[in-house]
């Protein structure tokens, strides 16, 4: 039997060749950055916005997300918003805070009374305000805010009191306002990008580091640290930011679009943090890790009395809205 023709392609291959430059052009991927792990919610939440804007926008963009720094430490991919060479970052607060200082006040150690609380600032005019302030500052637009988790100390030692604390040379973000809780507690703050905190835990460059429970296990600080101090000093958070460039090279229609995905994102990643910090105690527990039940009020006290100091990048008015919120 002869088989040489028995499957006659449909479009020949020069075809479909001549074809891909016009399905490319169709097209438009946005490169959305940030600073975590691959395994992490915050990375696989926003890779599945790409299926979800591409059916919003009948095509016409899509997402390719770069995790772990590969197009840059936190302070590039924000200074890379305005360039366009990223379109879409996740980022901290207090990194945004370097272009539009009032934004900070949502990253700020105890800024918090609880969850519920940063939970409403987050849907809050002032936020909303805030948030328009960074635009009007920057050109980029603040599209979604994903619950990050409370942030933790790790050491080598037990951290109870903010005696504890004395000396210790801790790693924080590369941002001016985490050093507020190092310094209202005596210790050193070190800024180090993140690529590079395991190794300098490892070599004993710092002490200790502080970060959520969820980011303490997918960085595999426990490896390099014997306790996790639960301070929960700050109610942390990651802003999505799309870029002015990307956002000006879209009509309304497809702003929206946008909007709505990368906040259904944000809640996809906010569920999944807040389901792991309720589990991962006992795992840390379970792999050797001494876990660390801590009395915050002495903390809490030392560092209320910097919150409208030198350091505050907002005015008493707007803390005092924020405190006010119900």
């Amino acid at each position: 039997m002869k088989t040489r023709n028995m499957f006659k392609p449909v479009i020949s291959t020069a075809a479909v060749l001549a074809l891909l430059p016009a399905m490319a052009a169709a097209e438009t991927k946005l490169k959305w950055a940030h600073v975590y792990e691959s395994s992490e919610p915050y990375h696989t939440c926003a890779v599945a916005a790409n299926d979800l804007l591409m059916d919003a926008t009948e095509g016409r963009f899509g997402i390719e997300v770069f995790p772990a720094s590969s197009l840059g430490k936190e302070v590039d991919i924000n200074e890379g918003l305005g360039f366009g060479t990223v379109d879409i970052i996740y980022t901290g607060q207090l990194f945004a805070g370097r272009s539009y200082g009032p934004i900070a006040i949502g990253g700020a150690p105890f800024m918090f009374r609880d969850w519920d609380h940063w939970d409403k600032f987050r849907n809050s005019d002032l936020f909303n305000e805030m948030s328009q302030g960074y635009t009007d500052a920057t050109g980029n637009h603040i599209t979604a805010m994903t619950y990050y988790g409370a942030r933790h100390v790790t050491s080598n030692k037990p951290i109870l009191t903010p005696a504890d604390m004395d000396g210790l040379k801790i790693r924080v973000p590369n941002a001016p306002l985490y050093m507020m809780f190092p310094e209202a507690t005596g210790a050193n703050p070190a800024p180090i990008a993140f690529a590079e905190v395991y190794l300098a835990l490892q070599q004993g460059t710092v002490d200790a580091q502080e970060n959520p429970l969820p980011t303490i296990q997918a960085k595999k600080f426990y490896e390099v640290q014997t306790n996790i101090n639960l301070t929960g000093h700050i109610t942390d958070a990651l802003l999505t930011i799309v870029g002015g460039p990307a956002w000006d090279a879209m009509d309304a229609a497809d702003q929206a679009a946008l909007t709505k995905v990368t906040q259904d994102t944000a809640v996809c990643a906010t569920d999944a943090i807040i389901k792991a910090e309720g589990e991962l105690a006992e795992w840390f527990r379970g792999e050797g890790v001494q876990v660390n039940e801590v009395d915050r009020a002495p903390f809490i006290e030392a560092v209320k009395a910097m919150h409208n100091g030198e350091m505050a990048t907002w005015d008493q008015a707007t803390y005092d809205r924020l405190q006010a919120i119900e």
